[in-house]
């Protein structure tokens, strides 16, 4: 120890380090948070930090082993998985520590919301944490794509569609972010860009600005009944406050971030050791169109939303709905700058969590279990159980099946759920409207017009006119229409 004090001191004394330091750690804060009484309501923002600082350092050390180039890149994320020293944890760790920062970092906006401590003077505090959140999804989406695998690779194709409906600048955007129409090595190597220099240089800007402005502006007090924001007399009252009755940040009110920030590094360590990193699911190959998209966790509420969305409103939930959503966020310190921050005269503000809360957590559990992803595993319908009179509808059935129509449209409740139920879509449309359907797609649903020949269609209009609600039994078994492989 007497070593590293002298070291210590040699450095000090010529980088005055605690003349800079020491200020910033021993500033005053609220004597709520430094004794104990609601102090460990504010290490969510220190819990956060202490997760971006795991991908820094586990990202860094990936980069030296991982080759951004389509040729390489699937195999490089292999050989550091499987032959790389550490690199399964490395993996793992950059992996949770992604769950860990955007749950670390929703958890903060929900505290800052709950204690009103959006209200003057900390509304740029606010503002930098949106943008916080913005980019910390941002890096969690652009991470997927660097494993370029299947997965990851269609997950990114499908949220470049659904950003290319934005009016006016959508299309070029999306063009933008993936290089180009389609995704290549452009893409990789821009999202590569994005993930490991741009996207971590904002963010610790934006962080470097939110900790000036705690430190300028001092952490909020625990909101009190009676006691309404005025920016008026606020600063004054809050400043003589913390002069009078505050304690120092350091090492009264610190002490609990570092368990946090340690803990937080432990838990992601732990799980990496014992889950691993998530498997990936085969290089990406283009003209394999089934492949299944399915995003890491926190975006699932994202894509089972659009499976539950009206018929009809695609662009207002692909777009405007998170639009809103971004936006609402923004003005909220503008419209309710001043005025009371305790609950007991904001009760919406828990009902307003607990809602959002309750929707997130249900459409990521839809998401998990993924009713609206393509049933590939479901089986061949047996045309004897359908009720069909002609070998063309047989025909149909097997085509029906083979083309990958039975994965998104269920029959007497065998298939995909993604797509609208055709037991009895003859009562519905005429042969003649399903095949212009087929022909030309309807809603989400492609166009086969350049996938089916006339004589498949043809087979499976024939297929679904025949079908009969009352002859159609419900649980369908195989054996009666071979697979013979897909082009969907």
């Amino acid at each position: 120890m007497g070593i590293l004090k002298r070291v210590w001191h040699w450095f000090d004394r010529r980088g005055g380090f605690s003349e800079t330091i020491g200020p910033l750690a021993r500033h005053k804060v609220p004597p709520e948070t430094a004794e104990g009484k609601t102090g460990w309501f504010y290490v969510t923002g220190l819990g956060t930090l202490a997760a971006f600082i795991v991908q820094v350092v586990t990202g860094a050390a990936l980069t030296t082993k991982y080759i951004p180039s389509t040729a390489h890149a699937y195999d490089s994320i292999i050989f550091i998985t499987d032959e790389v020293t550490l690199g399964r944890l490395l993996r793992g760790m950059h992996y949770f520590g992604a769950s860990a920062m955007v749950v670390l970092v929703c958890l903060h906006l929900i505290r800052v919301f709950l204690t009103g401590s959006y209200k003057f003077p900390r509304e740029l505090s606010w503002l930098s944490g949106v943008a916080l959140l913005l980019l910390t999804l941002t890096m969690a989406w652009t991470g997927q794509l660097l494993r370029w695998d299947q997965n990851g690779v269609w997950t990114v194709v499908v949220g470049a569609k659904f950003a290319a409906r934005f009016p006016l600048i959508g299309e070029p955007f999306a063009n933008f972010v993936l290089g180009g129409e389609t995704v290549g090595g452009a893409t990789l190597s821009r999202f590569f860009s994005f993930h490991v220099f741009m996207f971590p240089a904002l963010i610790i800007a934006f962080v470097g600005f939110h900790l000036y402005l705690v430190v300028r502006n001092g952490i909020s007090e625990l909101p009190k009944a009676g006691q309404p924001v005025d920016p008026e007399t606020y600063t004054a009252w809050y400043h003589e406050m913390v002069e009078r009755r505050g304690r120092p940040h350091w090492p009264d009110a610190a002490w609990r971030e570092i368990v946090v920030g340690a803990g937080v590094v432990a838990a992601i360590a732990l799980l990496a050791l014992v889950f691993g990193p998530r498997e990936l699911s085969g290089p990406p190959d283009p003209s394999v169109l089934r492949a299944n998209p399915q995003p890491d966790w926190y975006f699932r509420w994202y894509y089972a939303l659009l499976a539950y969305k009206p018929r009809g409103l695609e662009t207002f939930t692909m777009v405007y709905l998170p639009a809103l959503a971004f936006l609402i966020l923004v003005a909220l310190p503008f419209v309710a700058s001043r005025g009371e921050r305790s609950l007991r005269h904001r009760p919406w503000a828990p009902v307003i969590v607990i809602a959002t809360a309750t929707v997130f957590l249900g459409l990521t559990v839809a998401g998990l279990r993924a009713p609206w992803v393509p049933a590939f595993e479901t089986q061949p319908l047996a045309p004897e159980t359908l009720g069909l009179r002609t070998d063309l509808a047989v025909e149909g059935a097997r085509v029906y099946y083979a083309e990958g129509c039975q994965y998104c449209h269920a029959i007497a409740g065998q298939g995909g759920q993604y797509g609208p139920d055709l037991t009895d879509v003859r009562k519905r449309l005429p042969p003649a409207e399903m095949t212009i359907r087929i022909h030309n797609g309807f809603g989400q649903m492609p166009a086969y017009r350049d996938i089916l020949t006339p004589e498949e269609v043809i087979a499976i209009v024939a297929f679904l006119d025949e079908l009969s609600a009352g002859d159609v039994g419900a649980g369908n078994g195989g054996g009666g229409v071979e697979r013979r492989g897909t082009r969907r």
